[in-house]
């Protein structure tokens, strides 16, 4: 392997670093938005103290999706510059949370787009981690 190849892997996999860090603070403030939905659903209503921090959580988790989308493309881009790697292994997850928090009607419906966006999330964890691995290994041969 030369030092371009060398170069072009290990770009990738900070890319992917950064795009697991946001990836998983998104996943942690969707879970922290969906234990206080619960609450909010099954404590009597939880008032506004409850419904103020759903929110709050909401809106950091939206923060951290928007970063992760974005840490995520740039991961496209230093992907494909590898070889072996093509838009086909990425595809998948750049559409990740597209529908994020579109509108909601009714506290059930949060939950379920919670605990949509948080398998996405997780999906998309997974996804970037194997590819990492698979640069690592690739680096190191």
């Amino acid at each position: 392997m030369n030092d371009l190849e060398r170069k072009e892997i290990n770009e990738a996999i900070s890319a992917a670093d950064n795009a697991l860090y946001h990836l998983r603070a998104a996943d942690k403030r969707l879970k922290s938005a969906r234990n206080w939905g619960l609450v909010d659903i099954f404590g009597g209503g939880g008032g506004l103290i409850s419904g103020i921090a759903k929110h709050s959580k909401m809106s950091s988790a939206e923060r951290e999706i928007d970063e992760a989308r974005f840490a995520l493309q740039k991961f496209s881009r230093e992907l494909r510059d590898v070889s072996g790697y093509s838009s086909i292994h990425i595809n998948e997850f750049l559409t990740f949370a597209d529908f994020f928090f579109d509108g909601f009607i009714a506290d059930v419906l949060v939950q379920s787009k919670i605990g949509n966006a948080r398998k996405q999330c997780e999906q998309a964890i997974r996804h970037v981690t194997e590819i990492r691995a698979e640069l690592v290994k690739k680096l190191n041969q």
